[in-house]
């Protein structure tokens, strides 16, 4: 008999135990918002994502634009990350009160490219979750150089990047918010500009970069980022 119940306490402890650990043992849900025609996401983010399922321990659950919904929107609730890369969408009544009280929330967010200017009906979403001012873009150069911020060079998000340059215009974001902490910069002749910063709201980390055309993203360092950006702002 005794030896039962020392099994059963131990069937007990174990589960137990499993349970605490399972957390940081499933695979990271992150879902992905795509709707950027400009930027081709429905080109870009199928193959970065299958990219991460294969290196890391991450789910990736996409959720395609149409017109100005996401008809599968349900589908964020069950996700630890949000990666937002669409553009001017007028979302409206309840899609458009879900995702403010979604990205206001504290739940880790990760922002790419034309984000920053995503919802065209609510357009303080740059500025009150990204802590960024997207004021348009300058003329499309060869190649933007990027350099990294002495804050960049300590922080995991940039572990194992080496990014030199990236092609594409490159974006204005002066008189963004003081409590962003810069990573990258971008400059082209006779200008420099923020790049790539992380932020924290309502205690939840946010990061997000002007960067995201299609080249970028086949590139590895750039890949590599991301995913490094997904799992810090989880906390992984």
């Amino acid at each position: 008999m005794r030896r039962l119940v020392d099994c059963v306490i131990a069937l007990a402890v174990a589960a137990v135990c499993g349970s605490r650990l399972s957390a940081d043992d499933q695979p990271l849900r992150v879902g992905f918002l795509s709707g950027c025609p400009t930027y081709h996401s429905e080109k870009s983010l199928p193959p970065f994502e299958a990219w991460l399922e294969k290196n890391y321990p991450v789910k990736c659950v996409h959720i395609a634009r149409e017109g100005n919904a996401f008809p599968e929107w349900d589908k964020l609730a069950d996700c630890d990350v949000t990666f937002v890369f669409f553009k001017r969408t007028s979302l409206e009544g309840p899609q458009l009160e879900a995702f403010q009280k979604h990205v206001r929330s504290g739940k880790p967010l990760v922002a790419v490219r034309t984000a920053s200017h995503a919802v065209q009906t609510w357009l303080a979403f740059d500025k009150e979750i990204l802590g960024g001012n997207y004021q348009g873009h300058y003329e499309a150069e060869p190649k933007t150089e990027i350099e990294i911020t002495p804050a960049g060079k300590e922080h995991p998000i940039l572990k194992g990047v080496e990014l030199k340059f990236a092609p594409g215009p490159l974006y204005k974001n002066a008189d963004h918010a003081d409590d962003i902490t810069l990573l990258l910069t971008g400059s082209n002749p006779g200008r420099t500009e923020p790049l790539a910063w992380t932020r924290e709201v309502n205690s939840g980390r946010v990061f997000y970069t002007s960067l995201g055309n299609v080249e970028t993203f086949e590139d590895e360092h750039f890949r590599r980022m991301l995913a490094n950006a997904i799992l810090w702002t989880a906390r992984r």
